[in-house]
């Protein structure tokens, strides 16, 4: 008994190591796994939202507030007869046809409110989308969960098919590499990556000079021109609301343009700081993984000690802590004696089980 006290007092803190360093492992793996995939707990609420077109949203797109993924798409589908019968009446004269009932959750915490206004826009160049929610003009009262943001306060994403079908006529007469430039820098410009419509039409002049002799390609680009113009025309409201939020932005980052480059010098410093710190950790922390690795040997080599140490300590402990009770010692009684004594003569004296035999109560089974 003694020695399985020994061996499990040497086996007990590295064992306790290991549980320990599996723990934290396994809390940093989940907290890493958590945080690269965005995922949010708390309470949900669900809403819809009507739009005329909702091509290219998916389930599963983003909703996003500023620009931040407040939830997701749950579902897109054709809207139903009663849906489109009530936005009949606000699309200012339109024949009211097929509409797009858009299906979202987000979180519980984010307040929607009577003037709300749901548009679908562009999350990049190969064609996904998202669902940006916007406070514009509009009563402040909160909408009820699950309620429907009307076709009045919705926008679809602009077509870029329509645009580019503007420009067939002149990408007929271009060669692949000149309609690809072109086609990349009307791009840019309609999503506000790069150059300025200045750039764009100079651009465009550069190649009907080099068609100024074909009139008839000429006209039918000026006619779809015009179309495109319109298309643009219909969302100037839009066009004025981006330049004023990207105004507001660059305002916002020229007034903490000194906070931004104080963040960044003590990103640099931490950065140091983390590479000292793996430094300083390296060693004990490959030590430890080496220990571990002669821990879980012995601990195989000895699977069966340790698997009847495990069912026999907790009796043994009972018996132990019952004989301890009165102090930190142990009284010991001889209650029977038995075996055989080999004396020096090389006999043997066997003792039978009941020469002695002591029957006092604290000999009782």
């Amino acid at each position: 008994m003694t020695r399985s006290v020994s061996q499990a007092q040497r086996v007990a803190p590295s064992l306790v190591k290991l549980v320990l360093f599996i723990i934290v492992t396994l809390a940093a793996f989940s907290l890493l796994a958590i945080t690269i995939a965005n995922i949010r707990f708390g309470p949900k609420a669900d809403y819809t939202a009507v739009f005329t077109d909702a091509t290219g949203l998916v389930k599963g797109d983003d909703v996003r507030i500023a620009g931040v993924r407040v939830g997701e798409i749950t579902d897109v589908e054709v809207a139903g007869e009663d849906v489109v019968e009530q936005a009949g009446t606000d699309r200012s004269g339109e024949q009211a046809g097929a509409l797009a009932l858009v299906s979202f959750r987000i979180d519980r915490e984010v307040v929607l409110t009577e003037g709300t206004n749901a548009a679908i826009r562009y999350r990049n160049l190969i064609g996904q989308r998202y669902l940006a929610l916007s406070q514009e003009q509009g009563s402040a009262a909160q909408m009820p969960i699950g309620a429907t943001i009307p076709l009045a306060r919705s926008h679809p994403a602009l077509d870029l098919t329509v645009l580019f079908n503007g420009f067939k006529p002149l990408f007929a007469a271009l060669n692949p590499e000149d309609v690809n430039r072109f086609a990349f820098e009307v791009v840019q410009v309609l999503q506000g990556e790069g150059g300025t419509i200045e750039h764009l039409l100079a651009s465009t002049a550069s190649l009907t000079t080099e068609l100024a002799d074909r009139d008839e390609v000429i006209g039918r680009t000026i006619d779809n021109l015009n179309d495109v113009v319109g298309t643009v025309a219909e969302r100037s409201d839009q066009l004025d609301e981006l330049v004023v939020q990207l105004q507001r932005f660059i305002s916002g980052l020229a007034e903490d343009r000194e906070a931004i480059g104080a963040s960044l010098t003590n990103v640099a410093d931490l950065a140091d700081s983390t590479a000292g710190l793996l430094e300083e950790a390296r060693p004990p922390l490959q030590r430890n993984v080496v220990a571990l690795g002669d821990l879980a040997t012995l601990l195989d080599k000895n699977s069966g000690d340790i698997e009847t140490f495990l069912d026999t300590w907790p009796g043994k402990i009972e018996n132990i802590t019952r004989t301890a009770t009165y102090g930190s010692w142990f009284n010991f009684y001889l209650c029977e004696f038995d075996g055989q004594v080999v004396l020096p003569s090389g006999q043997k004296v066997v003792v039978p089980p009941d020469a002695y035999t002591v029957g006092t109560a604290r000999c009782a089974p």
